[in-house]
């Protein structure tokens, strides 16, 4: 896809969520429930957040090993956690990912091909995960949760995901591939959607390793959506974990739309849209969105730490050895 066409989308998208919260959110209300903001909830969502973050690298380390790629534990959390600084001026999660894959190729050279398949079936188990759990939501919300559209969404993207599984996993599905390897080139998508179908496909003689990850991931996104609960109840939402559990894989997906300026607005317009569906005013529900920013935006202060430090420490050895 073109650049231009990018940053039409882009421009376009995060236009159209900042009319929407224009017409339903009046901000100076919006702040008073800012200020009246529980920050024992906030900074469980913050610890939820962040402390899920070496679990992740866990996952990480247990794909590369499979690959026969080792590196230590600490490296390999400073990497997730300055992906996430990284993901904060680069397109959404996407951005992150590439970080990882540059990082890391830097300190296995000749393998990058291997490293960028690792980081796409990752993702790739994440969202299925997500979407495990949007399957959860769905059981959960039928005839208790009156949210229109978003249920029925949530279970075109399970049934989506049992399909693009079945395109993956199944060696007779190569053909349909094929086919649309066209459009996959116009997106720009065929090179990543290559890695991750080969890495999909080393890790066939793996399937125990891969159902565990993907069984572990499910339960780091089950803690995580946790983390937009606390949020909500730092606001005054008084809703059990129940609701979120349908709110929350439909969220994950929305941060990973490409289009957006690291989620700005339509972040914002999605807990508006959602919550409302359920009772909760919009001014409560856009500054529950706007917490859970600061919460993301407070997962990327370790790496951005990190990487100071870092750089200050390579500063003082390139003078020392001037």
């Amino acid at each position: 896809m073109r650049r231009s066409t990018r940053i039409a989308l882009t421009l376009g998208l995060t236009g159209l969520a900042l009319a929407y919260l224009v017409w339903k959110v009046d901000l100076r209300t919006t702040l008073d429930v800012l200020l009246d903001a529980d920050l024992a909830w906030f900074a469980l969502a913050v610890a939820i957040m962040v402390g899920t973050v070496p679990l992740m690298a866990v996952r990480w380390r247990w794909l590369l090993r499979a690959q026969g790629i080792d590196d230590r534990m600490t490296w390999l959390i400073r990497t997730y956690f300055t992906s996430y600084t990284a993901g904060q001026v680069l397109p959404t999660a996407i951005g992150g990912d590439a970080w990882r894959v540059v990082e890391t190729s830097r300190r296995h050279t000749g393998r990058r091909g291997d490293i960028t398949a690792i980081v796409l079936l990752e993702r790739g188990l994440g969202g299925a995960a997500t979407l495990a759990l949007g399957a959860m939501g769905f059981v959960l919300a039928v005839g208790r949760y009156d949210v229109g559209a978003y249920l029925w969404i949530e279970g075109a993207f399970v049934f989506a995901t049992i399909a693009v599984g079945f395109l993956f996993f199944a060696r007779s599905a190569r053909p349909l591939l094929a086919r649309a390897r066209p459009v996959l080139s116009w997106l720009r998508l065929e090179r990543p959607m290559r890695a991750f179908y080969d890495g999909i496909h080393h890790y066939r003689g793996h399937p125990r390793l891969l159902v565990g990850v993907f069984a572990y991931t499910t339960a780091l996104q089950a803690v995580r959506v946790l983390a937009i609960w606390a949020a909500g109840k730092a606001v005054g939402i008084e809703l059990g974990p129940r609701i979120y559990y349908v709110m929350g894989p439909l969220f994950f997906l929305v941060l990973l739309v490409p289009f957006t300026l690291n989620g700005i607005a339509v972040r914002e317009a999605f807990f508006v849209s959602f919550l409302g569906s359920v009772g909760v005013p919009a001014n409560t529900a856009f500054a529950a969105g706007f917490l859970f920013f600061l919460v993301t935006t407070l997962l990327a202060l370790p790496g951005a730490l990190i990487l100071l430090f870092e750089g200050v420490r390579g500063s003082r050895a390139r003078v020392e050895h001037g």
